[in-house]
């Protein structure tokens, strides 16, 4: 059940009166239609998300106010305004245009640390016409590998640095042409590059933004199943329409506002709350390149005067970690609102922010496959804390049952939402069977389990797969037993979530050992070493195992299930199909 208490919400600074008067009368009212006429379109089907996050400003008196504040992790600091992003993005999509020879339509992907280029490259791609395809920085070899043969890649934004982790991958990309390297401290490169710095030199600042159709493929994101290898979401550039309306209504996004969205650009909320959102809104958003630091974190909200801050669970569970007498080191008055996602969070961290920040935390609930957020905890509302709230207007939410039928009120089952919103996914990239799995009964299904009280507000429950949930990151099983097999020492392995309580999960490998090897501390940290430098550290096992042989079905398939149940001291369930002994 939800967490009985309720938080009297109060936005903060009530000269700022929220986007949302009225949820209910909103909800009456609201017409994706409508509200899209707020955006500058170029016809009644064309529209570019490039255009909308930076040009349109410049017909207004936001031409020269600040979009970007970037401060780096060793204190630098470098600042842009819509008319510098326009410019320095017209270049880019010169470089791909008129330099690389990039047509409509082709990946160009980023593999970029949490610098300023990857959002100037970002907003010309998509000023192109091309797609954007954004990696996770911290990504191994084999995590970028299977993305950009999957989407077939043209183009490969990257820095020395992280070049260097991937060179032994990309000579087995055929369809890789080119690779660009943005060197910010001016490191060797190889003849082959593209030197950013150089092509941007030489590129014009006028560009004609491609009239792309509101249909126009515009973003690949790829996410994590429980079979097989990680699966390209791909939106379109009618996806800015939803981008635009849940920063001004669930974000609260008001023109003098100071934005900072935590999440890396190689996340969907980096894209989505991390570049379209806030600068479809003309909102100047900060940026901090260094990693999690509960001191780094507070210093920069006082500042920058941070108003509005949209972080994640496991950062605000860490935040807490740190002590409650920490914040109070600081000035935090400038913050307004406070919001989260990425995955649950627990009751305790809403009732935290309201008592040591001054400002409960709002949850929301989506999805990369969504691309923006469906439910939400508003302003002007009260949060049930521990519920990801309400559904936006203009999204009809629901909870059904495994036949695909809607249930009432208070019963779990499987979230679902009904097609149709701006941000909706419009296939998984090359494999059109499995996109047209999850709609099912006039309903897309989520793979979330969930139910609905007699308010509407929603409460998540749990996964109704296999995919680990691991500090908002989604990691696939499938994924992860791939390499740990690889591993010379490596049999069988199986791999489940198991709860923490400051990543909501972590990931654990059960493993069996080739004979003549032996279960050592050595070879486990080995082992861990292994899949990190394939991956990244977030599909690290944390914990692993090694056991005789693993739980199988007689066909050969291992039983996570069984796993998962042993771990947890759970009941095993039905038995039936596992392997004879």
């Amino acid at each position: 059940m939800g967490y009985s208490a309720i938080v009297k919400d109060a936005p903060g600074d009530f000269s700022v009166k929220p986007n949302i008067p009225d949820y209910k009368k909103m909800r009456e009212e609201f017409r994706w239609e409508k509200l899209s006429e707020e955006l500058d379109w170029f016809s009644d089907t064309q529209i570019n998300i490039g255009h909308i996050a930076v040009d349109a400003h410049l017909k207004t008196d936001r031409r020269d106010k600040k979009a970007l504040i970037w401060e780096s992790q060793k204190g630098e600091v470098e600042e842009y305004t819509f008319a510098d992003l326009s410019r320095l993005s017209n270049q880019f999509a010169n470089v791909l245009v008129k330099q690389i020879g990039i047509q409509k339509g082709d990946r160009v992907f980023f593999f970029l640390e949490r610098v300023p280029e990857i959002f100037i490259g970002i907003l010309g791609t998509l000023k192109a016409g091309a797609v954007i395809g954004p990696l996770f920085s911290a990504f191994g070899p084999d995590a970028v590998k299977d993305r950009l043969a999957d989407s077939r890649a043209k183009v490969l934004v990257t820095s020395p640095m992280l070049k260097k982790k991937i060179a032994d991958i990309l000579p087995s990309l055929p369809h890789l042409e080119n690779t660009m390297v943005v060197n910010r401290r001016n490191a060797h490169l190889s003849p082959d590059d593209i030197s950013y710095e150089a092509a941007m030199e030489q590129a014009s600042e006028d560009f004609e933004t491609v009239r792309t159709s509101k249909d126009d493929f515009a973003i690949m994101h790829y996410t994590s199943g429980t079979t097989g290898k990680p699966k390209g979401a791909v939106h379109a550039h009618n996806a800015i329409i939803g981008h635009y309306a849940t920063a001004k209504y669930v974000l609260d996004l008001h023109p003098d506002d100071i934005y900072w969205c935590t999440a890396d650009p190689g996340w969907v909320t980096g894209t989505s709350y991390g570049m379209f959102g806030p600068w479809s809104n003309g909102v100047t958003q900060v940026v901090y390149e260094g990693a999690f630091s509960a001191k780094r974190w507070y210093t920069f909200i006082e500042k920058w005067g941070v108003t509005v801050w949209y972080t994640a669970p496991t950062a605000i569970r860490m935040l807490m970690k740190a002590g409650d007498g920490l914040p109070e080191q600081f000035n935090l008055d400038s913050l307004r609102y406070t919001c989260s996602v990425g995955e649950p969070l627990n009751p305790e961290a809403v009732i935290w922010g309201q008592k040591v920040l001054g400002r409960p935390f709002h949850d929301n609930w989506w999805q990369t496959e969504t691309g923006a957020i469906m439910i939400a905890n508003y302003p002007v509302q009260d949060i049930k804390p521990g519920s990801m709230g309400r559904p936006f207007p203009g999204i009809h939410a629901g909870i059904v049952d495994d036949e695909f039928n809607e249930l009432p009120e208070g019963q779990e089952g499987n979230l679902a939402v009904k097609p149709g919103w701006p941000s909706m996914f419009r296939t998984y990239w090359e494999k059109e069977d499995l996109y047209r799995s999850c709609f099912k009964n006039g309903w897309y299904i989520t793979g979330d389990k969930a139910r609905k009280d007699e308010d509407g507000y929603f409460y998540f429950m749990s996964r109704a797969d296999d995919v680990i949930n691991t500090a908002g990151h989604l990691v696939g099983p499938f994924e992860v037993e791939s390499v740990l097999i690889e591993h010379p020492a490596v049999a069988e392995a199986g791999v489940i979530g198991k709860p923490d309580p400051i990543a909501m999960e972590v990931v654990k490998a059960f493993v069996s050992l080739k004979k003549g090897y032996t279960s050592d501390e050595d070879l486990l940290h080995d082992i861990q070493t292994f899949v990190m430098k394939r991956l990244s550290s977030a599909a690290t096992p944390r914990e692993i195992e090694f056991i005789d042989s693993l739980p199988k079905t007689r066909s050969g398939k291992i039983m996570r299930r069984l796993l998962k149940s042993k771990e947890l001291g759970l009941p095993l369930g039905d038995t039936s199909t596992l392997e004879d002994d």
